[in-house]
């Protein structure tokens, strides 16, 4: 049971979780501020956060360097609201009652820092978006 002040939580989830669900998360936490609970995983998690998300996310002043990849749980998508799948494919469990949201992105994996720039606007525009669904207002 949902009432206006409650908080909604989203998950982002992708792959390694080093890259497009990492950008997502700091863009929510950074733009929501604590009206959103925000969390990000991987269905198969790499061993760090990708060194060009890092450095394109503090080109725009977010600092991610000490977040570390998080393996998915089924717990993390029941308790969440929304749950926005980057190209996890059926690795991500489904539950009834959940929204999710599949946001078709450009893996930055294995890519420079100019390649992540776009996928990192696209991003920033995308949580946006989702914020205005939500009726959350932006803190930045």
């Amino acid at each position: 049971m949902s009432t206006p002040a409650a908080r909604p939580s989203v998950l982002f989830v992708c792959v390694h979780n080093a890259g497009r669900s990492q950008m997502g998360a700091a863009y929510l936490t950074h733009l929501g501020g604590d009206q959103v609970d925000v969390r990000s995983a991987g269905s198969a998690p790499a061993d760090a956060v990708n060194p060009a998300v890092v450095k394109a996310m503090a080109e725009v002043g977010i600092d991610i360097s000490a977040q570390k990849p998080k393996t998915l749980t089924t717990e993390a998508v029941q308790s969440s609201d929304v749950v926005i799948t980057m190209g996890c494919g059926d690795a991500c469990p489904v539950f009834p009652g959940k929204r999710y949201l599949d946001w078709q992105l450009d893996d930055p994996a294995g890519r420079g820092v100019d390649a992540v720039r776009p996928i990192r606007d696209e991003i920033e525009q995308r949580v946006r978006a989702l914020l205005t669904e939500l009726g959350v207002p932006t803190t930045a």
